[in-house]
């Protein structure tokens, strides 16, 4: 599943079953999350980037990195629903029917050494997560720093680097499961991370 990929843009396929990730995301949440949300933000990308033929060869993260170039009557097309189809395409890959516990390795005592502990770095992250007002995003940042964009924005589009980790805040990541109970939600999301995938990233 590659979320650099060019126009015309897809849908890539989950990873896994969509009632793989059990008790902590439902069946009825993926189905509607990747078929109806992420498909969404595909078919609008190409709806925008085909009346911008300039736009077509350029990969994906090239789109996002240079908005300010991009013709003012699709960049807000091109951010909102690029940044959905970018987010999305590696959501699915940071969740894992075999995920959670603690990551490992150069990546584990980097995080260690930034947060003070795994925990703590939990601790931040979720909070992180709780204080989005409204609709957003949180991050893992290859410098181990944790922040936060708005609506499908994402550190990309800031100039960043690519993250190493997101969750998604948005309600329908999670309310047919939680109702309003965000906090429920990210706890639940932690039993799911797919560290290994998030390692294969932070070694690039």
């Amino acid at each position: 599943m590659n979320a650099s990929n060019n126009y015309p843009f897809t849908l890539p396929d989950l990873p896994y079953g969509y009632d793989d990730l059990g008790e902590h995301i439902s069946g009825d949440i993926m189905r509607l999350h990747h078929d109806k949300h992420h498909n969404a933000y595909v078919d609008k990308l190409n709806e925008a980037v085909v009346s911008a033929p300039a736009l077509q060869g350029l990969p994906l993260v090239s789109l996002l990195r240079n908005l300010a170039t991009i013709p003012d009557e699709v960049r807000t097309a091109v951010r909102n629903n690029g940044g959905g189809h970018y987010n999305h395409s590696l959501f699915w890959q940071w969740m894992s029917p075999q995920g959670g516990g603690e990551p490992g390795g150069e990546l584990g005592e980097q995080i260690v050494r930034a947060h003070g502990s795994y925990q703590q770095f939990v601790d931040t992250f979720s909070q992180k997560a709780l204080g989005v007002f409204g609709s957003g995003w949180v991050w893992l940042q290859p410098d181990m720093t944790i922040v936060t964009t708005p609506n499908q924005d994402n550190p990309v589009m800031q100039g960043g680097d690519e993250p190493l980790l997101g969750l998604d805040v948005w309600e329908h990541a999670y309310y047919l499961d939680y109702q309003n109970r965000r906090a429920d939600y990210v706890k639940a999301w932690w039993d799911v991370v797919n560290w290994q995938f998030v390692e294969e990233r932070y070694k690039g």
